[in-house]
């Protein structure tokens, strides 16, 4: 006699959930627990990071994530605006720079800002701040090509209908543009930039790349090289749970506007 629909769903629920089970088991049982503890959870080797982990990694990581951000913001406003405008060569600009720094791996980007433009310009890095603002500037070069994407499908969001009563109202086409459309516009896309700013906490671990010295360590640089020296991967897990500390947070808030958001709309 054959199964009804809902006895076959049921039979295959209970399946996978015993799978799951014997496999959870299995690795419970299998997995040295005392190794993992003393290789990754080492409790002298975590009061070894302690403070510099936190004063010197997670400072310099939110840091130089806060200044990439700010710069990525300017720059992808005046990006996103010059893909919108009427002059043709202003957008063929954007659309390059848009299409160059999205395309390129970011790791390459902050390598060729850090050790390439010093060469071609024929000046040394340390003129130019060193290659760890360099790599830095490399970085904001990234966020701005993205954020001007997410900058201009909100400026697209926003309906015509506020630019026509803006002009109507006789306003310029350049107040309307940043009295009203940009300051709708961004209300759309914070949960966006949001996202961003998360992304680009992480990225900042692409900054090895440029050298480090102690006051520019970042949480994974920091934490690589501490794991290094004692032969011991309690520093990457705590970095990890440092980046989590911050992110979750993050994520949640963004989540959150946007769960707002779509009900105001």
């Amino acid at each position: 006699m054959a199964l009804r629909r809902t006895t076959k769903s049921k039979l295959y629920r209970y399946t996978v959930y015993a799978v799951l089970i014997a496999i959870l088991i299995w690795a419970v049982v299998s997995t040295d627990w005392a190794r993992i503890a003393q290789l990754y959870f080492n409790p002298e080797v975590a009061a070894k990071m302690l403070p510099g982990i936190i004063t010197t990694a997670l400072v310099n990581t939110l840091w130089f994530t806060a200044v990439a951000f700010l710069g990525g913001l300017i720059l992808g406003v005046v990006l996103a605006l010059m893909k919108l405008s009427e002059i043709a060569p202003f957008r063929w600009i954007a659309t390059c720079w848009i299409e160059l720094f999205r395309g390129l791996p970011a790791i390459l980007t902050i390598f060729a800002i850090a050790y390439i433009l010093p060469i071609g310009l024929g000046v040394p890095a340390t003129k130019l701040g060193g290659p760890v603002v360099l790599g830095l500037i490399g970085l904001i070069l990234v966020a701005s090509a993205y954020m001007a994407e997410t900058i201009r499908a909100g400026l697209q969001a926003v309906p015509k209908g506020q630019t026509e009563a803006a002009r109507s109202l006789g306003m310029s086409p350049m107040k309307t543009t940043f009295w009203i459309v940009v300051p709708q516009g961004f209300r759309i896309i914070i949960p966006p930039l949001t996202n961003e700013f998360v992304l680009l906490l992480k990225d900042t671990s692409l900054l090895f790349v440029a050298g480090s010295f102690i006051w520019s360590k970042e949480l994974t640089t920091f934490a690589r090289d501490a794991s290094t020296q004692n032969a011991n991967g309690t520093p990457l897990i705590m970095a990890a749970i440092l980046y989590l500390i911050v992110t979750i947070p993050l994520t949640r808030f963004s989540a959150w506007l946007e769960r707002r958001m779509s009900r105001q709309r």
